[in-house]
């Protein structure tokens, strides 16, 4: 198939790819050579970057696929680290490899000691993910035996060092945040259950590990390791594009996560629901969300993607509730979010314009019921999407096509202009 392209009475075709599933693609490689443009796509929003078998999004029907596999499945079903095998090698592992693949992944939990040094150059106030923006990029100073980037070996090895070592660096965030000592890894406990005991745990006493928050935990990790070419996503390709090392790239990636727009997402729902305060207050502003005029807006409702429900947010909506109903917390924003999702659901408006609860509105619900402070909201996203992101990477590294990116630019500045010396300028 082919793609007619008319420019100036001039045309030419551009192949058409079609991939296992999706939309086609217009192979537009050749464009500027044929006619001297650029396309023009902020945002790229109408562009595929790359070629990719990992992750698979279809928007208008509420489809999210991990190598093939519903999100739903995996996260009622599956493990995080079976989650992580899938993503990083395109298959659930029977039981002779997750038991390799888990035992690869925890004999990496513990950290330079070292890098635990790192912290105490930190503010007690700086934010988590400021820290683990450093402490990830700082990895690349201690590993020198995974940074040579044309070593599968080596690839293999800094993925597994990432995945292990995220939510350790990431409860040391915390303790130091709070000033507490620090906990070393457990690694007879899940990959969720080792996190919650070094982010929550004192050395004084044991800590024991609720399955229904365990669970959640595990759960809340699985729906976020991937969503296909999103903003951090692409920031990891691109900076790998460069060669930079695997460390280096997912700190990028970090950085980009930090952004509202992005990770901060689920951490805006819980202050809007903060906001609203009362399940009695949430008529009026209903009316506020509806009134053009108003700025205010529902946080956590509808999604760029999506504009069906939210597949994710579907299993975490069971999770949120579970949680509630076990923690018992009395906390007036957490009826404001069950009161707040049902008028939603059935209120015509909201349906109309496919207004959905998505996964941010319950994730932050969540992780405030479990007890991570909004600021932590992020550096969880990270411990998952570190998954997807070393995947992606790893995938990129893997294409013999993958070349250096370089996008280009709409320029709208002065044109050519002479220079005037000092002394002459008006």
């Amino acid at each position: 198939m082919t793609a007619t392209i008319g420019i100036d009475g001039k045309s030419a075709e551009y192949p058409v790819h079609q991939g296992s599933i999706g939309p086609e693609v217009v192979d537009i490689l050749k464009l500027y050579a044929n006619t001297g443009r650029f396309t023009f796509d902020p945002g790229f929003t109408s562009t595929a970057s790359c070629e990719s078998k990992i992750t698979y999004i279809d928007g208008d029907e509420g489809i999210l696929l991990y190598r093939g596999y519903p999100i739903e499945q995996l996260a009622e079903q599956s493990s995080f680290l079976e989650v992580a095998h899938l993503l990083l090698n395109g298959d659930l592992p029977n039981a002779e490899q997750n038991a390799e693949f888990t035992r690869n992944i925890t004999r990496h939990t513990m950290i330079h000691e070292q890098l635990a040094t790192f912290y105490r150059g930190f503010r007690r106030d700086a934010h988590p993910m400021a820290i683990m923006c450093g402490i990830v990029g700082a990895m690349a100073a201690f590993y020198h035996d995974s940074t040579d980037i044309h070593d599968p070996q080596q690839r293999t090895i800094a993925s597994h060092r990432i995945i292990a070592k995220m939510p350790t660096l990431a409860a040391m965030a915390y303790k130091y945040s709070i000033g507490q000592p620090f906990l070393y890894p457990d690694n007879s406990l899940s990959f969720a259950g080792n996190f919650l005991r070094m982010t929550f745990g004192v050395p004084a006493e044991p800590y024991v590990i609720d399955p229904v928050i365990e669970d959640a935990m595990e759960k809340l990790l699985i729906l976020q390791a991937d969503h296909e070419q999103n903003a951090s996503t692409s920031t990891v390709r691109l900076a790998g594009s460069s060669g930079a090392n695997p460390f280096a790239c997912i700190s990028a990636g970090i950085a980009c996560l930090w952004g509202p727009a992005h990770g901060g997402a689920n951490e805006a729902a819980l202050n809007m629901l903060r906001e609203i305060g009362t399940p009695d207050r949430i008529p009026e502003f209903i009316a506020r969300a509806k009134n053009k005029d108003d700025p205010f807006r529902l946080m956590g409702f509808g999604h760029r993607v999506y504009k069906n429900y939210d597949p994710r947010a579907k299993v975490m909506a069971k999770v949120a509730k579970n949680v509630l109903d076990k923690m018992g917390i009395a906390d007036p924003i957490f009826d404001v979010a069950r009161e707040l999702e049902q008028i939603a659901l059935n209120d015509p408006y909201f349906i109309d314009k496919k207004l959905y609860p998505n996964v941010d509105f319950y994730s932050g619900v969540v992780m405030s019921a479990i007890g991570f402070p909004t600021s932590m909201f992020t550096v969880l996203f990270a411990i998952s999407r570190a998954v997807g992101w070393i995947a992606q990477w790893t995938e990129m590294m893997e294409d013999p096509d993958q070349k250096i990116g370089r996008p280009r630019q709409l320029y709208t500045g002065h044109t050519h202009r002479d220079y005037v010396p000092m002394g002459q300028r008006g």
